[in-house]
């Protein structure tokens, strides 16, 4: 049985459709499971969790998507976990990791000083002597996992999340599930209007901080920002 035809039984409530599908995409679940560990969670209970984001694909997904149903179903099983560590209560890190995290932060801003660039995570990792990935899960661990949700106002904004300003008028929540579908729109803009919405968004900066570091106008960036907002929405909403 393929796995649209075990969504259409799962949409009509067959359990055992909905348990093959979970076995189905049991290395889907654990591979973004693994993302969290380290956070205080026991691995089946972030795997539970995933399990469940994934059941709830299975009841929003539709054929017409034009996408794979595992392809449909990461941000929500991801969204799912980040809701159970955010409602548990703050993400427990350990010490080692909020120092690496601390010192990469203070590097990074020594080599964006040295270079006027920001640098990649490959580039603080070798600076630092840790691996990449050891340093993109201390990077991860101390992240907002609000930031879409994360308000700017330094006078020069409507006050609005990024979220909010995106919003498209209808399926709203099928359009912009998780901070995934931004991150991969994103990509298809400049390095520099990447590093705009970025800095804005996701590292709260604003407009005046971010004209200094690109050296440009605060008008410019501020009419970059609407151009880039505006583009951004059209791509995601249509």
């Amino acid at each position: 049985m393929d796995n649209l035809e075990l969504i259409r039984r799962g949409k009509q409530g067959d359990e055992e459709a909905k348990n093959l599908l979970v076995e189905n995409n049991t290395g889907l679940i654990w591979s973004i499971a693994r993302r969290f560990f380290g956070r205080g969670y026991e691995p089946e209970d972030l795997f539970q969790t995933g399990a469940l984001g994934l059941v709830k694909a299975i009841y929003k997904f539709d054929e017409s998507f034009g996408v794979q149903f595992s392809t449909y179903a990461v941000p929500l099983i991801m969204g799912e976990i980040k809701r159970f560590i955010r409602d548990d209560g703050i993400i427990k890190v350990s010490r080692s990791v909020k120092e690496l995290a601390i010192r990469a932060a203070a590097v990074s801003e020594a080599i964006t000083k040295e270079t006027g660039e920001e640098p990649s995570v490959k580039v603080i990792a070798e600076r630092l002597g840790v691996s990449p990935e050891e340093l993109a899960v201390a990077l991860d661990a101390g992240a907002r996992p609000e930031s879409l949700n994360a308000v700017t106002d330094d006078g020069n904004s409507e006050g609005k999340a990024l979220m909010d300003k995106l919003e498209c008028p209808e399926n709203y929540e099928k359009n912009i599930i998780d901070r995934l579908v931004i991150e991969g729109a994103l990509k298809e803009f400049s390095q520099r209007e990447q590093k705009i919405i970025i800095l804005r968004y996701f590292k709260q900066k604003t407009q005046s901080q971010i004209a200094q570091s690109l050296g440009i106008s605060q008008v410019q960036v501020s009419r970059l920002e609407k151009k880039i907002l505006k583009e951004l929405k059209e791509k995601i909403c249509g």
